[in-house]
């Protein structure tokens, strides 16, 4: 199964911001699915992207 969305996030000032709820909030069809792969393409030239894992 495919699935392909283009999401846009409204601009923060700097810091780190976490965007899970807004990602999973545009992609319900992810509770579906058992294995998948993100391809994330980021416009702005100065911006950066970190994956964690949110473990306690």
């Amino acid at each position: 199964m495919w699935l392909q969305r283009e999401i846009t996030l409204d601009p923060r000032p700097r810091g780190f911001h976490l965007v899970t709820r807004e990602i999973e909030g545009a992609l319900p069809e992810l509770g579906d699915m058992g294995v998948g792969l993100a391809h994330l393409f980021i416009r702005h030239t100065s911006a950066s992207l970190t994956l964690n894992e949110n473990a306690s």
